[in-house]
């Protein structure tokens, strides 16, 4: 049994602003798992694109793509699949609107169309974006980015009940099944884990972590972070830049 649980998001809150993580936040980490604390990557990415973290903090638990696949001492927990059917109305809609589909699982990732967004975006992440409109139609695929700036009302109407959708950037919405989030991701996992009645807590800025704020007993914020992450919080910490993870877990006396 755990003494504690920490989830951490990793845009904006593990990662400084070239996408690492800053030396001591490693050094944190590792200190926690010493000490009986299981740390968790809590993140709408997917597998594939931060394995690299979980490499370089000796983690194996995720909870990745904004839920839609669990991982728990580096075996699949749980998988969401988007029916293909859903697929195909979803990318002739976005087609309708000229905005390119990219389709996730944890292995890997493709784009019906490219675009300046999609450019802009998979350089900033660091990632390889090849083009196969095809992919969704032989692979299994748990979540989508669909790319535009400013149509998450027209979206998430038109695929109400169906898919859930929130904007994590500014060019893009993650989408996933209806319902699926950070906050249901932590559930399954907390369950499926026998990890229930242990204190949790959570790191993260931004909105798509409201609802795992939510879930766990302590909220901690980024002072980088979107003022309604900062007001749902129960401590505000420094910058994802000025060590705000280590001040928090200092904070909480989850390492010395």
């Amino acid at each position: 049994m755990y003494d504690a649980i920490v989830f951490f998001d990793l845009d904006g809150t593990l990662f400084d602003d070239q996408k690492n993580v800053l030396p001591s936040s490693i050094a944190a980490i590792k200190e926690m798992t010493k000490n009986n604390i299981l740390s968790v990557i809590s993140t709408g990415r997917n597998v594939f694109e931060v394995q690299y973290v979980l490499d370089e903090t000796g983690l194996d638990t995720i909870v990745s793509a904004n839920g839609s696949y669990v991982q728990y001492q580096g075996k699949k927990l749980h998988q969401e699949v988007i029916p293909e059917d859903v697929l195909d109305e979803f990318t002739d809609y976005a087609n309708q609107q000229g905005d390119p589909v990219g389709y996730f699982n944890n292995r890997g990732f493709r784009l019906n169309q490219a675009n300046e967004a999609t450019k802009e975006n998979f350089k900033l992440l660091r990632l390889d974006a090849k083009v196969d409109p095809d992919f969704y139609h032989h692979e299994q695929i748990n979540f989508m980015n669909v790319f535009n700036e400013d149509k998450e009302e027209q979206y998430q109407e038109r695929f109400k009940g169906v898919l859930s959708l929130v904007r994590n950037n500014p060019r893009a919405l993650d989408t996933m099944n209806a319902g699926v989030s950070k906050r249901t991701g932590i559930q399954i996992l907390l369950e499926a884990a026998h990890l229930e009645n242990i204190h949790t807590y959570a790191f993260g800025d931004q909105l798509n972590d409201l609802q795992m704020f939510e879930m766990v007993d302590t909220p901690i914020a980024m002072a980088n972070g979107h003022k309604l992450a900062k007001e749902k919080a129960a401590y505000v910490t420094t910058s994802n830049m000025d060590d705000g993870i280590v001040n928090g877990l200092r904070h909480f006396n989850l390492i010395k």
